[in-house]
């Protein structure tokens, strides 16, 4: 399922907190963006036309919920970096990192404690 950067905006209020009325959406974007009302209702009728969230009933209003899973949205988009800018290898993406002083000494102690862990497995 793809989803817009905007949708992932909405998305975001939704796997934060649920379920959420239009309003409560409206409300917490509002804050937060410029986006006006209308805006976000149309952002949420395309991410239910979608099948990535749900409306229930609930007396006058409709109250939503994510279908998509925040894993499931995070996993499509970093299999579709890794596929469009490293011809899906992990290496050259880390190596991209690296080269512009983008790991920190934590983030290189857990990359070394990952690879390990999947040495062991495969022992």
């Amino acid at each position: 399922m793809s989803i817009s950067d905007a949708e992932a905006v909405v998305m975001d209020v939704l796997w934060r907190q649920q379920p959420l009325a239009a309003e409560d959406v409206v409300a917490q974007l509002a804050a937060s963006s410029e986006w006006a009302e209308p805006t976000i209702k149309t952002l949420l009728n395309r991410l239910l036309r979608k099948g990535a969230v749900r409306a229930e009933r609930d007396g006058r209003r409709y109250l939503y919920s994510p279908v998509l899973t925040r894993e499931a949205w995070v996993a499509q988009q970093s299999e579709g970096v890794l596929d469009r800018l490293f011809g899906g290898r992990v290496a050259p993406l880390v190596a991209h990192f690296s080269e512009r002083g983008k790991l920190s000494p934590a983030d290189i102690a857990e990359l070394r404690r990952l690879i390990e862990g999947l040495d062991d497995d495969r022992r």
